[in-house]
């Protein structure tokens, strides 16, 4: 989730502790569902996923919806990573060095790289990837005050020198967008490439429908040791969470990539099931779109945040497996407000003071909206009946248009709607990502497609990217929450937890707080 360039991202703060230090190594993951309780892991077989939404496109340049960043991140992999935790690991890059004054990164590759096709990777490829990363401008482009890339192929090493200091700049580097391809795609054209492409990943695209599956094959020359386990792993598409649900439960597939949150209790507790519960930094939210008089109208939005009681919504429809969200942050995110703001609310659920802010704004009387939700996702649609009848309290009836999720996209990325329920999602473990990409009034989503912008939270922006990490980082980070909550152009509803579902036989998942599972310690039971 990124703006336009020159704009940061997400970030891990060069902390003086960190300044001449490469992050730990990276390790298999086990984290999620275990190791078979003791058994022996078996390699073979090809895992089923369902999820519900199709990989449409594999450019990892110019997308970030989870239905294709979810996809790419199996096929291309970047310098430095993350684990279930957060914390930043290496991962194509053997180790690495940050300069005592912040300004020169320097990567050393791993001995032996190589793609997928067995052909080797060589540190030029980084800087391709990179510069193409910034080329094309897309959504999760390299924002860093990157001076020069200088590679040396015989040393392994990748050299990148900054303009200014960047406290951010690690942690963008975790991203999917900073992928490493082949040179010049490998000799092929850029659209033949994008079809089948080859990367250092656990796995490479052995046949793909953008509208339907989407099936990878094992890389045998993936850099972990005898990873990845499996043979085999297909994407199945199928665009209603109940019937992913009756197809795990069936065994029609292994594992799908979201349960529903009202059967999560079942899930966990089948015998032919295991459910992977997990912290995230994913936030459920209503959005308004500032553009439409009634929503420009701040006294209108802080009215509809008064009247919504977040926790009995959080409640109702996560089943107790989420926590009501009052701040911007989630707590999985260094310098959260929720703890601050769970004991003082900067707008406390109120029916009385919501009619009052009402009668100060230009829509004393109430009025008629519509509220976007995309269709197969029974939580949001059941949100939708709880704020359409909270908000009739106050005079304000909505009119709920529930469409397809491709459509929906189209709509709110156009504008095309009054206020919707969507998620909003951080890429890295840095609180930078969600503010800069829900807050930035010239970034890519223009404040997440509302549009709204308040020129102190974009000064205060500007700081937090370039603050040493510390308590006057945190301190800005928590002055913007402050004045997001009172603004209200968006109302966090819930922090969403990592709710994945597998049948007994699945083993080995890696569970990751952007919402991704890794696969290349996965594994199934022989029998």
């Amino acid at each position: 989730m990124t703006p336009t360039p020159k704009r940061t991202i997400v970030a891990l703060a060069i902390a003086a502790t960190l300044a001449l230090a490469g992050c730990a190594p990276a390790a298999g993951g086990n984290a999620g569902n275990d190791s078979g309780g003791g058994e022996t892991p078996t390699a073979g077989g090809t895992l089923t996923y369902g999820r519900l939404a199709s990989a449409s496109d594999l450019d990892l340049h110019t997308q970030i919806t989870a239905n294709n960043a979810f996809a790419i991140d199996k096929i291309f992999e970047t310098l430095v990573s993350f684990d279930e935790h957060g914390k930043i690991i290496d991962w194509l890059a053997d180790s690495h060095e940050i300069s005592a004054d912040g300004l020169t990164y320097t990567f050393t590759l791993r001995d032996g790289l190589k793609y997928s096709d067995g052909s080797d990777v060589k540190a030029a490829d980084v800087k391709f990837s990179l510069e193409r990363n910034l080329a094309k401008a897309g959504p999760l482009t390299l924002t860093a005050p990157i001076a020069n890339i200088a590679t040396d192929d015989a040393a392994r090493t990748v050299v990148i020198t900054l303009d200014e200091p960047y406290t951010p700049f690690l942690s963008e580097l975790t991203s999917f967008a900073s992928g490493v391809m082949p040179t010049d795609f490998g000799g092929k054209t850029e659209e033949d490439y994008l079809k089948a492409p080859i990367g250092t990943g656990p796995f490479a695209v052995s046949a793909w429908d953008p509208a339907g599956d989407l099936n990878y094959v094992k890389n045998e020359h993936y850099w972990q040791d005898g990873k990845p386990l499996l043979d085999g792993l297909d994407y199945v598409f199928v665009a209603d969470d109940n019937q992913l649900l009756q197809r795990l439960n069936a065994g029609q597939i292994d594992a799908i990539e979201q349960v529903p949150a009202a059967n999560a209790e079942s899930v966990d507790g089948g015998s032919a099931t295991t459910l992977l519960n997990s912290d995230s930094w994913a936030i459920e939210q209503i959005f308004f779109n500032t553009q439409k008089p009634e929503f420009a109208d701040k006294n209108v939005r802080r009215a509809i945040a008064q009247t919504l009681d977040l926790p009995g919504i959080a409640k109702a429809t996560t089943f107790g497996t989420a926590r009501a969200a009052s701040a911007l942050i989630p707590p999985a995110i260094e310098y959260s407000a929720a703890d601050a703001h769970d004991e003082k609310p900067v707008l406390a659920h109120d029916v009385a003071a919501a009619k009052q802010e009402l009668a100060k704004s230009g829509y004393p009387d109430g009025f008629t909206a519509t509220m976007l939700i995309p269709s197969g996702n029974s939580a949001r649609a059941q949100i939708a009946q709880i704020v359409q009848e909270s908000l009739a309290e106050i005079g304000i009836t909505v009119e709920i248009e529930s469409i397809d999720l491709a459509s929906f996209r189209e709509r709110f990325k156009a504008f095309d709607y009054d206020f919707m329920i969507n998620s909003g999602q951080s890429d890295a473990p840095d609180p930078n990502g969600l503010v800069t990409f829900q807050a930035d009034p010239e970034g890519f989503s223009n404040s997440y497609w509302t549009h709204y912008t308040n020129p102190e939270v974009t000064k205060l922006m500007h700081e937090g990217r370039t603050t040493p990490d510390g308590p006057e980082r945190e301190k800005i980070y928590l002055e913007i929450q402050q004045i997001l909550a009172g603004d209200v152009p968006y109302i966090p509803v819930y922090y969403s937890p990592n709710l994945h579902g597998t049948t007994a036989k699945v083993h080995g998942l890696e569970s990751l707080p952007n919402g991704s599972v890794r696969f290349q310690d996965a594994w199934l039971d022989a029998k």
